[in-house]
Formats: structure tokens, sequence, C-alpha cells
């Protein structure tokens, strides 16, 4: 069984730690993650063997609070011993309504604290350095505060009044307090008992102070009252407490945005339906009443409620909200409509189909706040250290103490250098420098249709070196359009004409692309009442239709400009069981067409063959400019198929794909990427179909586009809302951005700790009289934690950067040439003249590529730079900076040197610098320079 619940009282990663710990070591539970950031612990356990009860109870035992959230009609676990059943009885609440609710009254107590602390700190400071203030500052002393303050006959009046003014700050913040000894008193120490210990040690040799004082005043030994008058430390006290009163305020205000994301599509969410009741009335409800089989409305402007199907009615549907494009979508009768997207213009009358939890926003939402809540493999290492960081910053401060007054520094200096050292450590920075990357990571790639399900995801997705496509639905269209007509004896208007009317009465999808395209092309002569290809008869009798499976069709047709008689449709094969003599022009054309990717059908009536239609699957624009990202990326790309291998190597021609693997069958596509991982590659497969399901599964990084099916999706780590292969390549450089991101926080998080404790204890002191006092201490506590969660919001500023594809790039046959009329032959889909002497074409594809690397390098150059490039650590690493360069367009001869960390480029034609960085960054790699020659 899998559970989540919500743990309160966790500060940092060392609390995480032992609660992540307290539970693990429970009998039954199978796999244990705590996240700090979202205050969630996700929990995989053999309910045979366990009830969430017993968890609850180990969480409260290791000092915490645990509350299950409920997921449908579970109820909230409140304690560990109301339950006999295994889940604790409890109110019928929501457990993220009741964080929202608990988070905005924590703003609230924050600002409360922070405000009196800083009223109380201020007059504090002040008291306590007045006369630094005059010495510093040239700022002239009060006559009144010299009458009550200065001297020491006043001294128990300055020692006094500073105890006075610490306490509301002190009460404020008793909550530090209670958490820091609680856990404390259960040997599992973390940051708030840091702060404590310091605190406490600094408020207590005041108070002893003090009684020095008094005991000076008493008996008229002015040295020693003037000594210990000195010696107070309730300002440092007061300003630690304060100051990490600051720091957390900042950093859950910081906190706060980096789940705007989830926030965001939570609003998206309809909060009222228009329903029609059992009496046809219209009736409006909350959203979340509605049922499944419910019929509901959907006005102009309104937001649609749940995931249904239009019963009634047309209109354009904008989208954006759940896949992220712009161009809203027209609807119709049989139309499916997501929840929360926005009805622009007509009327719709739906059904409803997902409701409540099921809808696809609701998923959405599930999955991002999952791999929110999820953890890196990255991060073991910083919860390896959370888990023992505080007890040994303790020990370290005891040993810095003791030290000290060993090496024969005063008792003062003892402290104060002990207690910097208690407050300058944060287990903090630790704790959040994994999780806080991760949730504005996964917001970012929300926002962009883009649904990642894990951190572990995240980071396998960093490393991939090869994506393995499926062809159907994820490089193509998934929709067979006519490409080629070529008539040997007639015009074309008359061989597409005759073809669509023995295909109107076949269901494949090769007679519906032929129907279609006769009824775009040749309108002029269909039936005036045809409104579909069912109905379409062209004005032709048919008689004796006869399909043969795999091979073709056949039949009888008479019309008054035919001569009649039995004509047939199919493959070569077909033809030739039929005894026809194929010449060597109509081979010839069969062959040229399966080599530029499209299936020939050829016509022909009882003794020739008429003339070849070529039918193909459109190449999406989308796809052409993602894979020219992953060259540039220096990611290979292999495309599997159940296409013949004809057709699929003209496919791979095109797109200068690294590798083709045709006629697979689904356990092939899994024996492919299983092959590809013993070779030592990670492997990203993407596809859309439930026959995609077991290569997903078996990927290192699986992806579902969004146009596929619900199995598909179930199985990928990565779900892409729209079905553009250019958001696979966004996820994969999201996800270098994430993990650098992470990289750079962990470095901060250890390298502060490093630097930040040997300052505090004062190994510098003797050698260059440097030390921390507390107060400096505290607030590079605060700032380090700040630091961090703010380096991870920059990930909110990642831009996708979409590939331009020129002229010259684009592949043949797809939407993005046909616009660019590099087909020129035929640019407006009309059929030619009435001769059957010149071949003609709908979207006539060539063969025209670009040029290989090879006879880029022969061509001669006409500059040379130098590219300085970090990151290059081994052999592998220049291999694949070379790739990616020698992939670029009008890069010649590339030569890479890993001992001077530098690539040697000869250009053949002019490319920016910005180019170039780009390609490598890209890469994974950083751009120091570039020079040339």
């Amino acid at each position: 069984m899998k559970e989540r619940y919500h743990v309160t009282g966790m500060t940092c990663s060392a609390c995480s730690a032992h609660v992540e710990k307290s539970v693990d070591k429970l009998s039954g539970i199978e796999k244990v993650s705590v996240n700090l950031l979202t205050e969630t612990m996700d929990v995989s356990y053999d309910d045979k063997v366990l009830r969430g009860a017993d968890i609850i109870a180990a969480v409260e035992k290791a000092g915490y609070g645990a509350m299950l959230f409920r997921t449908a009609d579970s109820k909230v676990s409140t304690r560990a011993n109301d339950s006999d059943s295994g889940d604790a009885k409890g109110k019928r609440t929501d457990g993220k309504e009741v964080l929202q609710r608990k988070m905005v009254e924590e703003e609230k107590t924050m600002r409360l604290r922070l405000g009196i602390s800083i009223g109380f700190l201020i007059p504090l400071m002040y008291v306590a350095m007045y006369h630094m203030f005059q010495d510093w500052f040239g700022l002239p002393i009060p006559e009144w505060v010299m009458r009550v303050f200065h001297g020491n006959e006043n001294a128990m009046n300055f020692a006094l009044t500073q105890f006075l003014l610490l306490l509301p700050i002190l009460y404020m913040n008793r909550k530090f307090f209670a958490v820091g000894f609680k856990t404390l008193a259960h040997c599992s120490p973390n940051m708030d008992s840091l702060i404590v210990i310091g605190a406490s040690a600094a408020v207590l040799y005041g108070l002893f102070a003090m009684y020095r004082i008094s005991y000076g005043l008493g008996h008229g030994d002015m040295a020693l009252v003037e000594h210990y008058s000195h010696d107070l430390y309730f300002e440092s006290a007061g300003t630690i407490l304060t100051l990490i009163t600051v720091g957390k305020y900042l950093e859950s205000r910081s906190k706060g945005k980096t789940s705007e994301a989830i926030t965001k599509l939570m609003n998206l969410a309809p909060k009222v339906a228009v329903v029609l009741n059992e009496k046809g009335e219209e009736e409006e409800i909350p959203a979340e009443a509605l049922q499944k089989g419910d019929i509901f409305l959907v006005k102009p402007g309104s937001a649609i409620p749940a995931d249904g199907t239009v019963i009634e009615g047309n209109s354009s549907v904008d989208e954006a909200a759940i896949t992220g494009e712009s161009v809203p979508v027209d609807k119709q009768t049989g139309d499916k409509v997501v929840s929360a997207t926005m009805n622009k213009a007509g009327f719709l009358k739906c059904r409803a189909d997902r409701v409540g939890d099921d809808t696809t926003l609701a998923q959405i939402i599930r999955l991002v706040e999952e791999a929110s809540a999820s953890k890196a493999p990255i991060a073991q290492l910083a919860d390896k250290v959370a888990g023992i960081f505080v007890p040994t910053v303790i020990c370290i401060s005891l040993l810095t103490l003791i030290g000290w007054l060993v090496v024969g520094a005063d008792v003062e200096f003892a402290i104060s250098t002990a207690i910097a050292v208690l407050v300058i450590s944060c287990p903090c920075a630790l704790g959040l420098a994994t999780p806080v990357a991760i949730m504005v990571g996964t917001g970012v790639g929300a926002n962009h249709g883009i649904l990642i399900k894990s951190g572990e995801a995240l980071q396998q997705a960093k490393g991939i070196d090869t994506v393995v496509l499926d062809k159907t639905g994820t490089i193509t269209e998934g929709r067979l359009q006519v490409m080629q007509v070529k008539a040997f004896h007639g015009n074309k208007e008359q061989l597409l004409t005759l073809a669509a009317a023995l295909e109107s009465r076949s269901e494949h999808p090769l007679a519906e692309a032929v129907v279609a395209a006769a009824k775009d092309i040749v309108h002029s002569t269909l039936n005036e009442a045809a409104n579909n290809a069912e109905n379409v008869d062209f004005d032709i009798k048919i008689t004796d239709f006869k399909a043969v499976f795999g091979r073709g069709i056949e039949g009888c047709l008479s019309a008054n400009w035919l001569s009649g008689g039995k004509y047939y449709v199919g493959n070569q094969a077909y033809m030739t069981e039929q005894q026809l003599i194929l010449s060597d022009e109509v081979t010839a054309s069969v062959d040229a067409m399966a080599d530029e990717g499209q299936t020939p059908l050829l016509v022909a009536d009882e003794s020739k063959v008429l003339g070849v239609i070529g039918v193909a699957d459109t190449i999406k624009e989308s796809s052409v400019e993602a894979i020219a990202a992953w060259r540039r990326m220096g990611v290979d790309v292999i495309m599997l198929t159940g296409d013949n291998k004809r057709t699929a190597e003209a496919v791979r021609r095109r797109l200068e794909l690294t590798e083709v693997v045709a006629e697979v069958l689904p356990q092939d596509k899994e024996h492919k990427i299983s092959e590809l991982k013993a070779q030592g590659h990670k492997v990203a497969m993407i596809g859309d179909g439930i026959n995609d399901a077991p290569a997903l599964a078996a990927a290192d990084v699986g992806l579902a586009i969004g146009a596929g099916t619900d199995v598909a999706m179930e199985s990928a780590d990565i779900v892409l809302m729209k079905s553009d292969l250019r958001d696979a390549v966004t996820a994969m450089r999201l996800s270098r951005a994430v993990i650098r991101n992470i990289k750079q926080n962990l470095f901060w998080a250890f390298f502060y700790n490093s630097i930040g404790i040997p300052l505090a204890a004062g190994l510098l002191y003797p050698a260059f009289g440097i030390r921390l006092s507390p107060m400096f201490g505290a607030a590079a506590m605060s700032l380090s934690s700040i630091f961090v969660v703010a380096n991870a919001l920059r990930l909110r500023t990642f831009k996708i950067n979409r590939v331009q594809i020129t002229k010259e790039q684009q592949v043949p046959g797809s939407k993005l040439a046909a616009r660019h009329n590099v087909n020129d032959e035929m640019p407006k889909r009309k059929i030619g003249s009435a001769s059957g002497e010149q071949e003609d074409s709908l979207g006539q594809v060539d063969n025209r590529g670009r040029e290989d690397v090879t006879k880029r390098k022969e061509r001669s150059t006409i500059m040379t730079k130098v590219m300085v490039i970090e990151g290059m650590m081994c052999g592998h690493c220049t291999g694949r900076v070379q790739k990616t360069l020698e992939a670029l367009e009008g890069v010649g001869k590339v030569v890479v040197s890993l001992e001077n960390k530098t690539a040697t480029l000869e250009l053949i034609t002019e490319i920016s610098d910005d180019a170039l960085t780009a390609a490598v960054t890209d890469a994974g790699y950083e751009v120091k320079e570039i020079k040339a020659n």
C-alpha cells in the first residue's frame, strides 16, 4: 500500500532524516521518503504486516506529528492509538486543505514573531552598544542614557534593561526552544537544537554576569563590575534568534514561490458547473459535485468543469492551461473536452466522463505534487550527511570550547567561539539543496505541458545519449495523405476518381487517404449530396466489390466516361496475382515512391496498370526541429517502426537519423531498448501507443506524448501533453538545468559549512586574528538557506529555445517544407494537366538533404575558431563535444583537446558564436571563450 503523510515539526534536513530512519525501521516498510520542503512523507508498506496508525506512532515517538492525506474516501489519521483497523480515526478533512490553512496561519504567526523580535532587538542593540554608535558614527549620546546606563554605578541598570528587552524576543521565539530541547531529549538533535544551545549559553552566561555584577557592587569591587559589564551576551542571544527568524521568514516566502506552479494549477479548477437536472432544467452546482454521466452545459467564456464528450454544439476551446498550446482547438459533436480549458465562442453540451480526482487537471496536479515530493538519487549524499551533521557540530563546538580553555584563552572568548560554531552551521542548506530545485523544475515543466513524474526521472533524463522513437504518431502526424499521383493512361484526375470510387467501399486507412484526396481535389466530380466518405459515389456505379486482405480491392465500375469492366487497386503483389505485366516505367515509379517513404497503390484495369498513387504519413515539422536539436546536443536518434525496411530507410535518410529498425513487433522494441542499455547507453524511449508501453517501461526514461493512450502514459516517466517532439528536447534541457542547479546548491551547502565552521572555531585566529562573533554566524546561517532557495528560483527563468530550421535543412514531405515551397512542383495541391506524361504530386518529395559531414569537410575552409570549453573530464566528453560541433551546418573539421580544454573548428561557411555556444551548452558543457584565428 502507498500512502502520503503530512509531517509537522520538521525544521531542517536532520529532522527529515530522523523521521525517515524512524519509519524505515518498522517491520513491513518497503520504501519511505521524507521531503523537508513539502513536509510530506511517502510510504510504501505491506498492510498485512503494518497499520497506518503504527506509522504515525513511529513519527510521534521521534518527536514529530503526522497526518494522513485523504485520497478519495480515506479518513485522516491524527493519532496513533485511535484505531484498531489500520487507519486512525479522525475528522473527514482533506489533508491538502489542512496544510493550506496551516501555511496561512504560520505565515501570519511568522510575521508577528518577526515584527516583535525586530521591535525589541533595536533598543536592545542600542542599549548594549550605545557607546559604539558614538565611536563609529559620531552620533551624540542622549544625556538620560548617560545618567541611566553609563558608568560602573549603573552597571545593574545596564544589564537588567538588556535582559528585560530580551525577554519578549525569547518568548516570541519559544518555538525554537520547544522543538530544540524536544529533539535533544529524543537524541535526534536538529538545527533548532544548535540555535537553542547557542542562545541558551549566551543567556545563561549573561545571567551569571549579572550575579557577578551584583556581587561586585555589593562588595565594592568595581574592577569585577567593569569586567562583567562588558561580558553580557544578551544582545548576542537576541540577535541570533531574530536573524534566524528573519532567515526563516525569507526562506518560507521564497519556498512559497517554488510551489506557485501547483498553486496556479489548483486555481484553474472551475468552481461551478451548469448541469441539466432530471426535469431538463439548468442548475448550477459545485464542480466537485459532478457525477460521471451528468450532462453539463458550457457557455461562451466559461471554463469546462470536467473531462467529457461533446454531444451537441460546436466551438473553439482554449487548451493552453493544459497543453501549453496557444491556438484554440475546434470542438464539435463527438470530440473530447478537458477540464479547466476555456470555451471561447460557441455553446457546448457535454457528457461528463471523468470527474473529481479522475480529471486531467487533477491528474496533472497529482503528478506535479508527487514529483515535487520525490527525491533524486543525487540527494542521497546530502541525506547521509544530514543524519550525522548536527551531532557532529555539537561535538565540534564542545571541542572548540575545551580547546580554547586548554590553550589559555579566557572563558568569554571560549564560550563566544563555541556559540559561533553552533549558530553558523546550517543543515537547512543541505536539506533544501535538492527539493527546491526539483519543485521549481517540475513546476516549470508543467507550465510548458511537460509532466515529470519523479526526481529520479529528472536526473536520468540529464544523461540520455540515445533517443528511440516510434514513427507513427510520434515522428509523423499519424494521418495518411496522398503525396503523389502518376498516370500512365488518361489523366490524374480520372485516375484518382476511379481509385476513390473503389476505396470508398473500404475501411482501410489507405482508402480514407485516397477518398479524402479525391474529395479535396476533384470536388466537382462528387455527388453534391455527399458530405462524408461513406456517401461518396463519384457518379460511378460499383458492382461485385471485393477486398483481399493484405493485397487490395477490386470491383466492376461503370460511368459515362469509363469503358466499364473490372478495376483493381492494390500493391505490387496483388497486380502480379492478376497476371498484369508491370512495365519498367511502372516498376521504376513504384520503387521511387517507396524510396521516398511512400506506400505505392497501383490502379489497373483488366489489361494494364493505369497509374500509381503514393500515400504517406506526413512528417511533423516539430519532429524535424526536434531531431535537429538532438543532433546539436550530440544525442543519437533511432527510429523503431513496423513499416517495411525500404520505407523506414527513406525516413532515416530524410531525417538524418542514426539508425532505423523496421518491421518490429512490440516485444522487439523492448528488446532493442534492452540491447542499447546493455551496450552502456542511457536510453530514452518516446511513444504514444499501447504497443509502446513495454519499451517505455524498459527505457531509462520513458516519454509518452499527449495524444497517446492511458497505458502508454502510465508506463512513462515523463508525459508530454502536446504531441510535439520539441517538448522532449525541452524536457532533456530542463533536466540538465535542474541537475546543474542541484549541484550548485549542494556545492554551496558543503562549501559554506566546510569554510564557515573552521572559521567560527577560530582556526585562523592565532595566525591572522580572524574570528566570527555569534551574531555574524547567525546572519551567515540565515543567508546560506536563502541563497540555496534563491538559486533554485532562477530556474523559473528557463526559456524554451526552438531550433530554427532553414530552407536547406527542411525535410521534404513535412508541413514545414510545404509552407516554404520546397516542393515547388505542386505547392497548392492541384492536379495538373490532363496529359499523363508529366509526373505530378501532392506534396512531392525529393532527395535533397543536407550535405553529409564528409562532403562538407572537402569544401574550402573560410575561417578557424578556437573554443575554450569547461566541463570536459574524459575522452567521452571530448567525443561528445566533437560530435555535437560536427553536426552543425557550416562546420568542417573539429579537433578537441582535453588537455587544453579547447575545440578547434574549421568553418566552411559563416556561423555565429552564439550558435556554437548554444550547441555546446545544450550538450552539457560551458563555453568560456571563442577566438577567431
